[in-house]
């Protein structure tokens, strides 16, 4: 929560202000601890001017200001998304977007219907499609060669860890069976070892790399659409948790120094820069350049330096203490990839903060949790604190020891909420293949909180939902959001059951952490996070409010109006 500074000015007008429009008859939900709750709100000049009751707001009217009445509907500070990919996102929905189906023969009907609607596309691009809708979250080029054979096709899951292709694909990109697997992924092959038309991390670089980038055109219009969708769910700024890789085909930050520069970006962005694997510290100056190049901006910033230190659970890549389990519940030999090092994660990691930039980390298993927890350490008895605000993304499993380590050194812990429920990934390819210890040290938010880590909230998006409402369904009840579709056996039974209630949050943290929290990790809380007096007006009108609402029904409250920098963005 703000620690609300301006609480006095908060109550009282300010002198010689007329405000350009007022919020008022509402429920504002303020993240101020000096100001919980408030009914009203004065903006002028983009900044909020005043908050508090009716009456004293509306002393700051003027002859021009317009007035919204909200009739009782809820306001809270504009959510702030601490971990996203809208630029993939973006540049996925403009190509054969699988996102919002569920289904192998879903899916083959949608690249079939987008290749005969683009003929002259050379190569098929997009992607999303889910890894629970397939045999052991495997599919095979030979179910994509009957519907698209003469173009190679390459699409990415909707967790951007595995890709879909076909022969043509393969083919082009030279891929055999006696193509190795790269240092840092997976070839899927069969038992005579011929790939199967998966690959897994590192290994969808091989035909990533020969498939045809997008224009600077496209990737700015990716990140425009995805701005609008963002903003119509109440997310005014976020952190873009990839840039400079082609994660997607394309390196966003151009595009949005394009987008600042003529004032189209309404979003607060902090672009997090790839950290390339391989090519060590000789990047450094490419990446203060970066910054330095961004520094102009005023709404985009590329102050952070982002690090994947392992993979995921499904295609058992994360990087884990102890190996994984086979199908009958026996240890493999496989416990994951560790990316990069752990003394050399501590080298770069230590140079980066030396030089002020934050961390992020991608970091699944507990193996390469304890990793980034020991990098920074390092980096704090190299250099001295410092007020870089390292965090670290997604920690899976986290192994008990560690939870404590996240306050003791600073490491935040930046959540993506909607994934710690029952759902079909979790139930069929996750928890059977780690054993019930692990499985009971997933997503551990409320052990996080209690042992004083701060806490922020993302999406993750294209790999999730950016819905926030959805998201602090999950952290409340730890259970899937209304409306997610169930198993890929149309049984929901299973999916409804709460999934580790003790490390629920409260319905105040998970707000604070997709506002104040997510405003801290992207150096923001001086502007934004809260309603204060002096903040930008960021600021989202909900339908209802979800504190009066059952906690089950947090998930359907919904997003009326949208303001970024006292402008509306959404609604009407």
């Amino acid at each position: 929560m703000d620690d609300g500074r301006a609480a006095s000015s908060a109550r009282s007008r300010p002198a010689g202000l007329a405000a350009e429009l007022l919020l008022v008859n509402g429920m504002v939900r303020t993240v101020d601890r000096s100001l919980p709750r408030a009914s009203a709100i004065a903006i002028k000049d983009g900044r909020i001017i005043a908050v508090g009751d009716d009456r004293i707001v509306r002393e700051t009217k003027g002859p021009r200001t317009e007035t919204i009445d909200l009739g009782g509907r809820t306001v809270v500070p504009g959510f702030q998304d601490a971990h996203a990919h809208p630029s993939q996102a973006g540049l996925e929905r403009s190509r054969c977007d699988l996102s919002e189906l569920h289904g192998r023969d879903a899916y083959l009907e949608r690249i079939a219907g987008y290749a005969a609607a683009h003929p002259d596309a050379v190569w098929i691009l997009g992607g999303g499609w889910s890894m629970d809708v397939f045999p052991a979250g495997i599919p095979t080029k030979d179910d994509l060669d009957r519907v698209v054979w003469d173009r190679p096709v390459f699409l990415p899951s909707r967790d951007g860890h595995s890709a879909w292709v076909n022969s043509r694909a393969l083919e082009v990109a030279g891929i055999d069976a006696a193509t190795p697997d790269p240092v840092d992924g997976r070839i899927e092959r069969d038992e005579t070892g011929e790939p199967v038309g998966t690959l897994q991390e590192g290994a969808m670089d091989l035909v990533r790399r020969v498939s045809p980038p997008p224009s600077l055109e496209e990737v700015i219009a990716g990140i425009l659409d995805a701005q609008r969708y963002l903003h119509s769910l109440g997310v005014t700024a976020w952190q873009e948790a990839i840039v400079g890789r082609a994660a997607a085909g394309a390196d966003c930050f151009d595009a949005y120094l394009a987008l600042d520069a003529s004032g189209r970006l309404t979003g607060k962005v902090v672009g997090a820069l790839w950290w390339e694997r391989g090519t060590g510290e000789r990047q450094l100056e490419t990446l203060l350049a970066r910054r330095e190049q961004a520094s102009g901006c005023s709404h985009f910033k590329a102050s952070t330096v982002k690090f994947m230190q392992d993979g995921v659970c499904e295609n058992f890549t994360a990087s884990m203490l102890e190996p994984y389990l086979d199908v009958s519940g026996h240890a493999t030999s496989n416990s994951g990839k560790s990316f990069f090092d752990p003394e050399e994660l501590k080298r770069y990691v230590t140079l980066v903060d030396a030089h002020g930039f934050q961390a992020h980390f991608h970091a699944i298993g507990d193996r390469a949790v304890r990793e980034v927890l020991d990098a920074v350490e390092a980096a704090r008895n190299e250099n001295g604190p410092a007020d870089n605000r390292h965090c670290a993304a997604h920690l899976q499993v986290v192994h008990p020891e560690d939870v404590a380590r996240f306050a003791r050194c600073g490491l935040t812990a930046n959540g993506q909420p909607l994934w710690a429920c029952n759902e079909p990934q979790m139930v069929e390819l996750t928890i059977p293949f780690l054993g019930p210890e692990r499985s009971a040290r997933q997503y551990p938010f409320g052990s996080l909180v209690r042992s004083g880590s701060r806490l922020c909230f993302g999406s993750d998006w294209p790999v999730s939902t950016p819905d926030v409402m959805a998201q602090i369904h999950v952290a409340v009840n730890r259970t899937q959001p209304p409306g997610q579709a169930p198993g890929a056996d149309g049984d929901r039974s299973s999916h409804d059951e709460p999934f580790l209630p003790t490390e629920r949050v409260d319905l105040e943290t998970a707000l604070a952490a997709f506002t104040a929290g997510s405003a801290y990790v992207n150096h923001l809380e001086d502007e934004t996070g809260s309603i204060t007096v002096g903040k930008r007006a960021d600021l989202v009108v909900l339908d209802r409010d979800p504190f009066a609402s059952p906690l089950g029904e947090i998930g359907t409250v919904g997003v009326d109006l949208v303001l970024a920098d006292g402008a509306l963005v959404h609604g009407a």
